[in-house]
């Protein structure tokens, strides 16, 4: 039986349109479950929208609509964006299906049952952008008086009755459970962060609310709608099936790893541990966040009108060069910056020249020099198996860079590959080997072919279009793109198609 492998993105609030901080989330998790896929597991992958809460109702009676209207209208915009970034997701979850209204309450009542609940009052400072409560001394006073969140988002003083969940008695087990599992947050400096917050104390959270309506009720007391926070994150044990033991997908439960952005870490590292735990069901293994993407070095920001549509991206640079820009421009658990020239300069340098170069000469030169067939195997000089060597360590480097989600890491070490391939057709230069030792041209292009079929094989989770054609081009059947089939060589004199350049040069349009 395969090995269980479940990973989900955040599931997106639809108070507003995709933009790139959205895609690179869902494009780092598509790559993961992409490559577990390749490495034999069977993958559940999880992404989807986030569809309860004051600010979608607010966001609705601007917009003129219903807001059930409004969320199927953002939410299906969410799901074309999905397409549009090739994501392999297995399902896409909405919190206003029935499916997850059953589950929210059956988590509830486990709560209320185990005495983690009660009935209180809230009083204090709350953000609607955020959907969060803050205390005092994480407040900051602008001029004006007012006061704002560390996220920046404005808050108002609430006064509601409101049901508390027993937050204050998890301080000590959630940092047992952050000690015995280090790496259940990700990466170091967020989790520092998380165990400095919880070190300093925790306050029973309030998690039902009676000002607005556009929520989940809350069993037993239809006044109150539960907290929006407490309502999205069950989405993640929705999917599952839970609380049926023998639903299809029970056994992917505990997830593997969540991808969140870093704003909404306290509530992925805190409050969802906690609520499970509290529930008696076993908490995720890990919580890994990234950063923010600026543009040009500059936040992104509606009023600066720098706000990057994913779709749109793709549509002038490709698909796959996006998703490589992606992965490749900066650590998953840092910030970045989102710059023309350093996407052109990826897709220029590093897939048209080092890679798209290397593959079509060695292609172009077996089409025109061996009869369009795979060359034979031959026995190797050193300079060969350093190569083959370099190649066939691929799969387990990706395998640690993967578990770490550091897929800029995992594509360094491709490119070292691809840097030492370029550099070993230019020593060997078949081109001239073809006057002087035929043979060892054939040896020279096997080695070639035969490191590029591994490239493109750890490849495919971040390219799967270009690398599929990349492997069709170097014979490889359907069926022997797996991590485990490069075990297996290909068999000599494997007819290959004509080739055909995979990664155009990016070039700029006439003004």
């Amino acid at each position: 039986m395969k090995p269980k492998f479940y990973v989900t993105t955040p599931i997106y609030y639809v108070n507003g349109a995709p933009h790139i901080g959205h895609a690179y989330t869902s494009i780092a998790a598509d790559v993961l479950a992409r490559f577990k896929r390749l490495d034999g597991y069977d993958v559940f992958f999880l992404t989807g929208t986030d569809e309860h809460g004051q600010k979608v109702e607010k966001a609705a009676a601007e917009a003129g609509l219903d807001p059930q209207a409004f969320v199927d209208k953002v939410s299906a915009d969410f799901r074309d964006m999905a397409a549009k970034m090739g994501l392999s997701n297995d399902d896409f979850i909405r919190t206003t299906e029935e499916r997850h209204k059953r589950v929210c309450a059956e988590l509830w009542r486990r709560l209320e049952q185990r005495g983690e609940i009660y009935l209180g009052a809230y009083e204090g400072w709350y953000a609607v952008r955020d959907e969060a409560f803050y205390d005092e001394d994480e407040l900051t006073a602008r001029p004006d008086g007012t006061r704002v969140a560390p996220s920046g988002a404005p808050v108002e003083w609430v006064r509601e009755p409101s049901y508390f969940f027993r937050l204050s008695q998890w301080q000590d087990r959630l940092l047992a459970h952050y000690e015995a599992h280090p790496e259940f947050i990700a990466p170091n400096s967020r989790r520092n962060e998380v165990l400095s917050f919880v070190r300093g104390g925790l306050r029973d959270l309030s998690v039902s609310r009676t000002s607005f309506r556009w929520g989940i009720p809350v069993p037993g007391d239809p006044a109150h709608v539960m907290y929006v926070w407490l309502d999205a994150l069950t989405n993640y044990l929705t999917a599952t099936g839970w609380p049926d033991e023998h639903a299809p997908r029970a056994a992917f439960w505990p997830a593997d790893v969540h991808l969140i952005g870093k704003d909404i870490l306290r509530f992925h590292a805190i409050y969802w541990p906690a609520f499970l735990m509290a529930a008696g069901v076993a908490p995720p293994k890990r919580v890994s966040s990234n950063g923010w993407w600026t543009v040009e070095g500059e936040k992104m920001s509606k009023s600066l009108g720098n706000v990057i549509e994913p779709r749109a991206l793709v549509a002038t640079y490709g698909l796959d060069q996006v998703r490589y820009f992606f992965m490749r421009e900066k650590p998953f658990g840092a910030d970045g910056s989102m710059s023309h020239a350093a996407l052109v300069s990826r897709i220029n340098v590093e897939l048209a020249n080092d890679l798209g170069n290397l593959a079509q000469r060695t292609l172009a030169q077996i089409a025109r020099n061996c009869d369009a067939r795979l060359p034979a195997r031959a026995g190797p000089t050193a300079e060969d198996a350093a190569l083959l060597d370099a190649a066939a360590a691929l799969p387990a480097l990706m395998r640690e860079r993967m578990e770490r989600q550091t897929f800029h890491e995992g594509l360094e070490e491709v490119w070292k590959v691809i840097r030492a391939a370029n550099g070993y057709i230019d020593r060997q230069a078949p081109w001239a080997l073809r006057k002087t030792d035929p043979a060892r041209m054939a040896a020279v292009l096997r080695v070639l072919a035969d490191a590029l079929r591994s490239i493109a094989t750890v490849l495919q989770p971040f390219m799967p279009d270009s690398m599929a054609k990349m492997l069709d081009q170097l014979g490889v059947p359907a069926e022997a793109r797996s991590l485990a089939a490069l075990a297996v060589p290909l068999p000599d004199g494997v007819a290959l198609p004509p080739p055909v350049g995979v990664f155009p040069r990016y070039v700029e349009p006439a003004a």
